[in-house]
């Protein structure tokens, strides 16, 4: 067997996750983990076999993160320990200091957390920091610093992180965003110099610049990353896109060795591709893919030839073979109600 790798799926309607093996170009689901209500995110400890997915609460039970460690010939997951939330449940969870610290944001309660992990139990987070609809969260490579993306502000977060994994804020504390776009999903280059933001109103990419010594973010260049030919509104908060035909953009991953952004929009369910120059600049895709109804959440394979989208509205997942800013439909995979989050393992 050749190409072999495992893929993760929220099913947030089932309150599950699948688990798919990838190999020759083909997704078998090796298994599906049950009662994880909610679930719509999770962070992958690769070199532990630990998954840490946020679940909401109901019945009395509080929102939590679950710690699961991942059999990788079975693909089941089995619940290690837990930690309760007071305000809200995670949207967004990622690990940092080689699996020693975990980031959250939670979009309902306005706050994000970091937490120290020891031997895969999640501690009491030493920081909280409140802004409204905090939508992800990512540490620089070095685990020196964390940016926290705000949805309800228009803004990007940022923090220098302390050898405890207290949140120290910069100078200064946040980075506008354009007004009313909805800064949604962000992802680092592999300089560190550049910091890529997509919005969920206005359907674009803004290109940050990073300063890699102190942290600190520049708002330098934007492009759109939606079908501009389908006539799509200005989305804005609160409001239905699909009943307004919105623009609604949601994840955002690199491939093609940096040189292209992929971005999702779930109102005309469609992916596309960034071009992203040598400098940085970004420009908008030069065509679109439809894909699962309603793609919240995709993922591109480590080494960039394999996609696999998920959509909230459809119970099947697509895997697509990657060419530059092309994609080739490979499979379709069953995998369970509101799918909305991958992950390659």
């Amino acid at each position: 067997m050749t190409d072999s790798r495992l893929v993760l799926v929220a099913n947030a309607g089932d309150g599950s996750l699948s688990t798919f093996r990838l190999a020759d170009g083909a997704l078998e689901r090796l298994a599906v983990t049950d009662g994880l209500t909610g679930c719509s995110t999770f962070a992958v400890d690769a070199a532990r076999d630990l998954v840490y997915a946020g679940v909401k609460g109901g019945d009395g039970e509080p929102s939590r993160i679950l710690t699961l460690s991942l059999d990788r010939q079975t693909g089941r997951l089995t619940p290690q320990s837990a930690r309760d939330l007071a305000g809200g449940g995670m949207n967004y969870l990622a690990l940092t200091r080689d699996g020693t610290g975990l980031l959250g944001a939670s979009y309902s309660g306005g706050f994000g957390i970091s937490c120290p992990v020891v031997e895969g139990v999640v501690g009491e987070p030493v920081s909280r920091i409140e802004f409204p609809n905090l939508h992800s969260v990512l540490p620089s490579a070095d685990g020196r610093f964390a940016y926290f993306v705000s949805l309800g502000a228009d803004l990007v977060a940022q923090y220098a992180l302390a050898d405890d994994l207290a949140l120290v804020p910069l100078d200064p504390e946040t980075v506008a965003a354009p007004a009313g776009s909805g800064p949604r999903h962000l992802v680092f280059n592999d300089a560190q110099d550049a910091v890529y933001v997509l919005t969920e109103f206005s359907g674009e990419v803004l290109h940050f610049t990073r300063d890699v010594e102190s942290g600190a973010l520049t708002l330098t260049d934007a492009t759109t990353a939606f079908d501009t030919t389908k006539d799509l509104g200005h989305s804005e908060f609160g409001a239905d896109p699909m009943a307004n035909h919105f623009i609604w953009g949601a994840d955002l991953h690199f491939s093609d060795g940096g040189r292209r952004l992929w971005a999702s929009e779930r109102t005309e369910s469609t992916l596309g591709a960034v071009a992203v120059a040598q400098d940085g600049s970004v420009s908008a895709p030069e065509r679109f893919t439809v894909t699962e109804p309603q793609p919240r959440g995709f993922a591109v394979s480590p080494d960039g030839a394999y996609l696999v989208a998920a959509g909230e509205r459809s119970t099947t997942v697509s895997l697509y073979a990657v060419a530059g800013d092309r994609l080739e439909l490979l499979q379709r995979a069953e995998t369970g109600a509101g799918a909305n989050w991958v992950r390659f393992v």
